[in-house]
């Protein structure tokens, strides 16, 4: 037997050979050189190792560190800050898997088993995942508390091959010290009734959108996309724009009395209410004019006073819709950057000494529980800064709205009632300040006393030559201001007034005479349904059931990037795509885009979350009515590929007609010649209206991300730009651009005057 001498440079006869194996149990011969007595090691199995056994490798792997897994670095360093240094905190940069970008990636055949895949920016993160994982003694994942962090949570551990006995699910919905000790002295198993309520919706959404949107390509156009619930949310706007459209406006009339009490000196207002003990009807100027003498000849007396206390209560801490619907009305937020900012606010800020601190509590949300400890901070709060009759004697609690709501979720409110916005304002940006601050109010508010008003109504009597009067006035005085004091909604700009609060005299009684002072009849129309903003849209999916607290904002922003909706101020307006895609959906498609539909799958999604329905079942139910819809789309839906509309010039380079197209960020107006000639040019929607500063159309454009504001066709040699759509009906004080305010009101950008939308030339301006 032989082996290579180091020293000799040769191979040596091996003297003395002994069997036996290396620290890794691989077998050797060992023994010397038969010509320097140098040490040789031969490498390989030999005969004498028959019915030797391999030493067992008694060394175990030694696994100290604890590795703790959230989604964002913003999240790993706060829990860092709170955690000892025997934990090591990593980001996983959201989700790890998904479905494949290229194909359906569901097996229809195989109860629609998706197919996963690590996307490939992902791959990096995973495989340094992967290799702490290896080392870790314990894994904890401490991702969202809701069913997309649950989901993301059961990702990690099948990605990276986490041993299942090391890992460990943590669920806090606030990011402050005592919330995490708490969750990881209580840890966890991952739900998988969650994790599969979560991949319920990702393949119904996958199932829906991946063969509607080819279809849309071929019987529409090409850039267009259909989903589950974004085109429940474009019906809803186009809807709303079609019963605008067929709204007619109806004429009707009322009449405002003045009238000064016998021995007072201040006069009040009432509202003619009845004629002859019939509901007023006054539908034209005429049916005012027979009464109106009649009304100034006739004799009043207050027939009826009605004292009475009437309590506001304060609204419930904020869940996500709230949250996004008053940051829309008071911050003018739209909801994606509510959402943004609330998330940050979440994860955490550097507070004094640089540590990270969460500051409010987990932001998608449908639930308005609020912890005992929370409830006990603002108690001490109100108490401490407003006194004792602003405290109720008991805490405050709140009924859910959601029909199924997930309990366990808190509302949103700040981590500590003491960390007030003043306190904090230094570490904070401008919006993360508003937001937080509104945050802080409503929930400090909605602990506090109600507000109590003094009610009063009159109705007097009247009695004329022709007919008999009732008219009514009703007046309120705050008592206790309450909550009031401290914090009060905002509400739509164009929602509906209540009844006047008109400031009723004292002194007044039963039966005093009343002297008629003035008669002012005023015309009105009736007004048609307001178009959906972003508040009001968020609010009629919640309404609805449709979509859950973490879809709304990604809803609202998928409808305009599709080309389906545009903004018009604070407005959703439909564009001419929408009505052709929504009309061929509700066709073919009626259970997918049945409002009913959405909801009742929104509540089977919330039944697997809790266990009382398998997610393949329900996925059954819902292919098995899709698939034939499917079928009968493809080979019957009536292709609308209209001809290229044409602008009316030549190109400039080649002399073929311009043609509009669409591309991915909207309208353009090419070359009909392409391929040969790639001209192109930006597509300019005239509205109109003349530019004040050098004669030339005023056109819509849009930002970067994606508003609608106006200026001159001329840019960027003509500067003239607005926010607010101009009108071409001019400023009757100072002949200037006016432009629109609102539904009722137009401004002036001149002189800032304001003035009904009544004096507009034509009422299509406002469309």
């Amino acid at each position: 037997m032989e082996a290579y001498c180091v020293k000799c440079k040769e191979k040596r006869e091996l003297q003395n050979p002994v069997a036996g194996f290396n620290k890794r149990g691989a077998p050797i011969t060992t023994g010397t050189c038969a010509v320097c007595g140098t040490k040789l090691v031969r490498i390989g199995k030999t005969e004498a190792h028959v019915g030797l056994e391999p030493p067992k490798n008694e060394k175990k792997e030694v696994r100290s560190e604890k590795l703790v897994i959230v989604e964002s670095p913003a999240k790993a360093k706060t829990i860092g800050n709170y955690l000892g240094k025997e934990y090591k905190v990593k980001a996983s940069v959201g989700h790890v898997r998904d479905l494949l970008r290229s194909q359906l990636s569901v097996d229809v055949e195989n109860n629609f088993a998706p197919k996963y895949r690590v996307p490939n920016e992902k791959r990096p993160i995973v495989k340094e995942l992967t290799k702490d994982v290896q080392s870790a003694g314990e894994i904890y994942i401490a991702t969202d508390p809701d069913r997309e962090g649950e989901a993301i949570a059961w990702h990690l551990k099948e990605s990276t091959n986490m041993d299942e006995s090391r890992v460990h699910r943590v669920v806090f919905h606030e990011i402050t010290k005592p919330a995490i000790q708490e969750s990881f002295a209580h840890p966890k198993n991952i739900d998988m009734d969650l994790v599969n309520a979560q991949q319920a919706r990702r393949v119904l959404d996958r199932l829906v959108g991946y063969n509607l949107t080819p279809l849309l390509w071929q019987k529409v156009r090409g850039r267009l996309s259909a989903g589950r619930v974004q085109s429940i949310a474009t019906r809803l706007i186009v809807e709303r724009e079609r019963e605008i459209d067929a709204f007619v406006p109806q004429e009707y009339w009322s009449v405002e009395v003045e009238f000064k009490p016998e021995n007072l000196k201040k006069t009040y207002l009432a509202q003619l209410s009845l004629i002859d003990g019939k509901e007023l009807t006054l539908s034209s100027q005429a049916a005012v004019d027979e009464i109106l003498e009649d009304i100034k000849k006739a004799s009043y007396v207050i027939g009826k006073i009605k004292k009475g206390e009437r309590k506001r209560s304060p609204s419930a801490p904020f869940i996500t819709s709230t949250l996004q619907q008053q940051a829309a009305r008071q911050l003018n937020f739209r909801a994606r950057r509510t959402m943004m900012i609330a998330q940050q606010l979440y994860e955490g800020i550097p507070l004094d000494g640089g540590s990270q601190t969460g500051l409010i509590t987990y932001m998608r949300t449908d639930s308005t529980n609020i912890s005992p400890i929370a409830l006990n901070e603002a108690r001490q709060y109100i108490q401490s800064v407003f006194g004792d009759s602003f405290l109720p004697s008991s805490p405050r609690l709140y009924k859910t709205r959601a029909a199924v709501a997930q309990e366990a979720h808190e509302a949103i409110r700040p981590t500590s009632v003491f960390r007030t916005p003043e306190k904090v304002k230094e570490f904070l940006s401008r919006d993360q300040y508003k937001l937080y601050q509104l945050i802080w109010k409503r929930f400090v508010a909605s602990q506090m006393e109600n507000a109590i008003y003094d009610t009063i109504s009159v109705q007097v009597d009247g009695n004329g030559v022709k007919h008999q009067y009732v008219l009514r006035a009703s007046g309120s005085k705050v008592r206790f201001p309450g909550f009031l004091t401290f914090y009060e909604d905002a509400r739509e700009e164009d929602q509906k007034d209540g009844e006047k609060n008109i400031p009723i005299p004292d002194g007044i009684f039963e039966g005093q005479k009343q002297i008629l002072i003035n008669i002012n009849p005023q015309q009105h129309f009736t007004q048609p349904p307001p178009r959906y903003s972003e508040a009001t849209l968020v609010q009629a999916l919640e309404k609805n059931g449709i979509g859950r607290p973490s879809t709304y904002a990604p809803i609202i922003s998928t409808i305009q990037t599709r080309g389906y909706v545009e903004r018009e101020g604070s407005k959703l307006k439909p564009t001419e795509i929408a009505y052709t895609v929504n009309d061929l959906l509700v066709e073919y498609f009626p259970d997918v885009l049945e409002i009913n539909f959405t909801a009742e799958m929104e509540q089977d999604l919330d039944e697997i979350a809790n266990g009382a329905k398998d997610w393949v079942d329900v996925l059954k139910t819902f292919y098995g009515a899709f698939e034939p819809r499917l079928e009968h789309a493809r080979a019957d839906m009536p292709e609308m590929n209209a001809e290229p509309e044409k602008v009316g010039k030549a190109c400039p380079r080649c002399g073929h007609d311009l043609i509009i197209r669409w591309g991915r960020y909207g309208k353009f107006i090419s070359c009909s010649n392409f391929p040969e000639c790639r001209y192109t040019e930006a597509y300019l929607e005239k509205i109109g209206v003349t530019c004040p500063k050098d004669g030339g159309e005023i056109v819509l454009r849009k930002t970067r991300k994606g508003r609608i504001f106006y200026g001159c066709e001329h840019y960027p040699n003509c500067d003239f730009t607005s926010w607010k759509r101009p009108v071409s009906t001019p400023c009757p004080a100072c002949k200037g651009l006016l432009t629109i305010k609102n539904n009722k009101e137009l401004v002036c950008a001149d002189c800032g005057n304001t003035f009904s939308t009544d004096i507009l030339e034509s009422q299509e301006e406002m469309a």
